[in-house]
């Protein structure tokens, strides 16, 4: 999968790897951050989340209109430094529970939604125009998908992160974490309660109060944002080394990179001319992109609820513990190790030459090495276990799995059985259902939002949801940068993410209804959507696959019928 890949795919992604681990680092804990530092419940927290989210993902569409007028490149670097300003603002601690604090931190989201707008979109549009060239072109959905698991392996390594900046504030204090002691603290600070479960509570976890009550709770919520806010620093590290990753190695997709103003004098060092499409080829595959996104709106509205609903489940209704094997799951060295393993298996069996099998042999011998002394010095049953923690299982599982996923896919290419990226996204909706249903089963005998369920149903279920991802977000991208009409890239990038943007705002309704009724109910609400996006795209298929080149070209009849189905 790594064979004839241009060298820029490669700067690109990594340059991509250090923004998403800076970004993920703060999304990690951005939920838990709201309802400590300012007392919000999960309505307002669940509100402001799909707010930020919503509008990070909408932004790529103003990002993209802009760069198709001015340049990708210099949109990339104008947002990355407009990202990292809003990250230091949110790295610096204010005060706690107060308006000017929210002020502030609602500034610093703007910046980083604007500087996410001019780099996330721009970016991949220089990735899929790496393959405009034909040496390389047949080789664009495996790029996306490499592309992918470089934006996971930064995020695989964000909850690790922003959990240690937390112990590090909460240690320091002689604090540790306990995830119902904000919601009590705040309580009491608004007067709410007694205190007498506050004070229970500190005395449970070996934490003595000096002082009143107030001033304790004030100081652990105090200390606790704090730790938050180092983890917010670490954002603005990792936007320092994707910027000299990108200007280190600029060489490698110079080729690419044109200033609009001036690009009639320097289209010659285009890699390939690209041919003018007529208005109706460019309506038909705007329409087919059109029809795309409205399933793709779905999908981020039951995905991203890993940041929402799926992690007021790991805090209000998941054991705080993990016993067995499970256990070194929630060592993120273990999961490199594993992550290494499986690639260490595909490169022995796909190996050319004896001395790269061996050196496989002896990387898999190594790995497994590592996971055996990782489990004998890890503690059983492993307690402690923070919310956020679980959200470094999803980019595990799509760094392990990308080589399964492209092997699996490349068999079916070779027998020309491989489905078009519309049917992909159709199977991938199904597959989030299934993860619900997951989830669904694990939150059965649950009642109201307090329990304490095993671990493994949302181990399993980001599992499955990995399933559906693969299936829908590289290939999706790639579909986008290989349909779009030329002229108009930029915008119908920005429009997969418009969608997405979307989509994540209404990863609020599955929180306003978050303790208004079972938590299994919820889930199946979930399941419901992904079934009715999945059974609207494959109605509409046939017409899909003609649109974009997968099957026969539509006729106008055709044509005036997708037209019709997109209003």
């Amino acid at each position: 999968m790594f064979k004839n890949q241009p060298p820029g795919l490669y700067v690109l992604a990594l340059a991509n790897t250090g923004e998403r681990f800076g970004y993920y680092t703060m999304l990690a804990v951005f939920l838990l951050f709201l309802q400590a530092k300012f007392g919000f419940d999960s309505t307002v927290s669940g509100q402001i989340y799909a707010g930020f989210l919503a509008t990070v993902y909408f932004m790529p569409l103003v990002g993209g209109w802009v760069a198709d007028k001015w340049s990708f490149s210099k949109c990339v670097v104008t947002g990355l430094a407009v990202m990292f300003f809003g990250y230091v603002i949110m790295a610096i601690p204010t005060d706690i529970r107060s308006t000017s604090s929210l002020v502030i931190l609602i500034v610093a989201l703007l910046l980083i939604a604007v500087g996410t707008g001019l780099f996330k979109g721009n970016l991949q549009v220089m990735v899929g125009d790496l393959y405009n060239n034909k040496q390389y072109e047949s080789q664009r959905d495996s790029a996306f998908s490499l592309f992918y698991m470089a934006i996971n392996i930064g995020s695989m390594f964000a909850p690790m992160a922003a959990t240690q900046m937390c112990n590090v504030a909460l240690n320091s204090k002689g604090l540790n974490y306990v995830a119902s002691l904000p919601a009590l603290c705040n309580q009491y600070l608004d007067n709410a309660s007694d205190g007498s479960e506050l004070a229970s509570a500190f005395a449970a976890n070996g934490m003595e109060v000096t002082g009143s009550l107030a001033d304790m709770a004030s100081f652990y919520i105090s200390t606790l944002s704090t730790g938050y806010c180092y983890g917010f620093g670490i954002a603005c590290i990792s936007l320092i080394i994707s910027f000299l990753i990108y200007f280190g190695g600029k060489k490698t997709f110079a080729h690419i990179i044109t200033d609009k103003k001036s690009q009639n004098n320097t289209s010659a060092k285009a890699t390939e001319k690209v041919p003018e499409l007529t208005p109706a080829q460019t309506r038909q595959r705007v329409v087919a992109l059109l029809l795309v996104f409205t399933v793709v709106i779905f999908f981020w509205m039951v995905f991203h609820q890993n940041g929402a609903t799926l992690t007021e489940f790991a805090k209000s209704c998941t054991s705080p513990e993990a016993t067995g094997f499970t256990r070194i799951g929630f060592n993120v060295w273990a999961l490199v190790c594993i992550a290494i393993g499986v690639y260490a298996i595909f490169n022995l069996f796909q190996a050319t030459s004896k001395v790269t099998r061996i050196v496989s042999g002896v990387v898999l011998a190594a790995v497994v090495y590592a996971i055996w002394q990782i489990n004998a010095s890890t503690p059983d049953p492993l307690t402690g276990i923070q919310p956020q923690e679980f959200q470094q299982f999803n980019p595990f599982y799509v760094v392990a799995l990308t080589p399964v996923s492209l092997a699996f896919f490349g068999w079916l290419a070779k027998r020309k059985k491989e489905p078009s990226a519309p049917r992909k996204i159709g199977y991938g909706m199904v597959m989030a259902a299934i993860a619900y249903g997951v989830m669904l089963i694990g939150s059965w005998n649950i009642s109201g939002i307090n329990g304490d369920a095993s671990c493994n149903w949302l181990i399993s279920t980001y599992l499955v949801l990995t399933f559906a991802e693969l299936l829908l977000s590289p290939m999706g991208i790639s579909f986008v940068s290989k349909v779009a009409p030329p002229k108009l890239k930029g915008s119908m990038m920005g429009g997969w993410f418009a969608a997405t943007a979307i989509g994540n705002y209404l990863v609020s309704i599955p929180m306003l209804l978050w303790g208004k009724i079972s938590v299994a109910t919820l889930w199946g609400i979930l399941i419901a959507i992904c079934l009715l996006s999945a059974a609207f795209i494959f109605s509409i298929m046939k017409k899909l696959e003609a649109a974009t080149g997968d099957a026969p070209a539509p006729n106008v009849d055709q044509l005036e019928t997708i037209e019709d189905d997109a209003i």
